[in-house]
């Protein structure tokens, strides 16, 4: 099995067909795209290929190390995933091509007016084993 990283992004991606802003969705639009996303994740569960998922709030910083004694340092004049990335979701399937059929199917979930957003989703595999660090 190989797990694979699928994120949904905001911006930064091709656009989507239905490229309505969800911030232009009504509640029951927001309603049929979450519920598409939760059948997903739960029929993805049955069959074992189904690790995690969340979406994420626009809210996040940057944070880095400053040197000893010194406080992080936050932000920077940087894009920030909290203006691209919606969400992501973790997969563990047999191979790539099951990877991609997924990513497809995730695809469709509704947007505005009820239609597949057709969206891009990026797909990442994990590295199967971490890198081997020799002295």
């Amino acid at each position: 099995m190989a797990k694979y990283l699928l994120l949904k992004h905001y911006r930064g991606a091709p656009a989507a067909v239905n490229d309505v802003p969800m911030d232009q969705w009504t509640p029951e639009e927001i309603s049929a795209h979450i519920q598409y996303m939760n059948d997903f994740a739960a029929r993805l569960e049955k069959t074992g290929e189904f690790v995690d998922g969340q979406a994420l709030a626009p809210e996040g910083t940057w944070v880095r190390y400053d040197g000893e004694g010194r406080p992080p340092v936050t932000d920077g004049p940087f894009a920030e995933t909290k203006d691209l990335i919606a969400g992501w979701m973790v997969i563990d399937v047999d191979d790539y091509e099951r990877a991609v059929e997924l990513a497809g199917e995730l695809s469709a979930a509704p947007g505005a007016g009820g239609k597949p957003i057709h969206e891009w989703l990026e797909l990442r595999p994990f590295y199967g084993v971490s890198p081997t660090i020799t002295e």
